[in-house]
This record gives structure tokens, sequence and C-alpha cells, in this order.
């Protein structure tokens, strides 16, 4: 009993660590790619989606234990690989499945549960976060550091401005042209319901 429980348990943690980084993901794009607001109900129905998604995954496990557990019984001959399963395994098949089927469960469980959902959306909140900490920290680690302090400095100096006028440069006429031609838009819209 200890041993299935154990199993569930660590299904369960690692579906909810999976849903947890969906969550987060979707915060970094939605607050930092997209620049809209961190407002907690808005990722409610992603973290509901996350975990019910995973939810399926597990079922289509136990569903495919069910079917190898089937084709297994009966079968005497020596395995032809690792997922060449025997009569020997039907039970350890069987325990499978109904190992994914608690996993499930409870997965459909958390997803229709307001607490849990406020919960897993925090622990994203948090996780994103840090990933955002952790980079500004890099960043300013790197950009902040001084020449006379950094020893690669003149090695790596050819490089650093390589990259200046490739990117850096190129980003941002990206964003100038992307700004005249809202401006320009804004501008002719204007005209037009002047008219």
């Amino acid at each position: 009993m200890g041993r299935n429980a154990d199993a569930v348990a660590e299904g369960i943690a690692i579906a909810q660590s999976a849903a947890r980084l969906s969550v987060k993901n979707s915060i970094l794009v939605g607050t930092i790619s997209l620049g809209e607001p961190f407002e907690p109900p808005r990722f409610i129905p992603v973290a509901r989606e996350a975990l019910i998604s995973l939810a399926m995954e597990a079922e289509e496990a136990a569903s495919l234990a069910h079917r190898q557990r089937k084709a297994a019984w009966g079968q005497y001959s020596q395995p032809d690989g690792t997922h060449d399963y025997r009569d020997r395994d039907v039970r350890n098949l069987r325990r499978r499945r109904r190992q994914y089927l608690r996993v499930a469960q409870e997965l459909r469980r958390r997803a229709d549960d307001p607490v849990a959902l406020d919960g897993l959306v925090e622990a994203a909140r948090e996780a994103a976060w840090s990933d955002v900490e952790s980079n500004l920290e890099r960043r300013l680690a790197v950009e902040g550091m001084r020449a006379d302090a950094d020893p690669d400095y003149e090695v790596m100096r050819p490089a650093r401005m390589q990259a200046l006028r490739l990117v850096d440069l190129e980003r941002l006429a990206s964003q100038h042209r992307h700004r005249l031609a809202a401006e320009t838009a804004a501008s002719d819209a204007d005209g037009v319901e002047g008219s």
C-alpha cells in the first residue's frame, strides 16, 4: 500500500510541477512579452486547463497500461525488450493502471478546487518572479561590470560590439519603425475621422 501511495504522490507532484511551469510561462508571456498587468483571475483558466490536460495524459497512460496488461496475459516466452511485457508483468501493469487513474482523479479534483487553482497560480507567479529576478541579476552582473574588473574585456569586446550592431541596434531600429508606423496609422485615422 505504501508503494502505491508513494507512486501516486510522486505522479501528482510531477504533474503539479508541470502545471506550474505551464502557468508560469503564460504569466511571463502575458506580462513581459505582451505588457499586460498580472491579474491572478486571468490565469485560473490556464491553471485549470493545465491540470485537466495532465489528467487526460494520465488517463491515456492508464489505458495504455490496460492494453499492455491484456496483451501480456498468457505470454510466457522471453521478452524482446523493456516494453515487451509477459504474464509475470500483469500484476504490475494492473497496479500501474490504478496509479495513473488515481493521479488523474486527483488532478481533476484540483482543477475543480478554487483554492488549489489559486495556489497553483500563486506558485507560478513566484516561479516567474524568480526567473525574472535571476535574469536581471545575471544581466546586471554582466552589463554592470567595469572594463578594468573584467579579465576577458579585451578578448570579448569585438563579440560584444558585433552583438550591439547586429542585435541591439537592429532591434531599436525595428522598434522605431513600428512606432512610426503606428503613429502614422493613428494620424491617418484621426484625419479620416475629422473629414
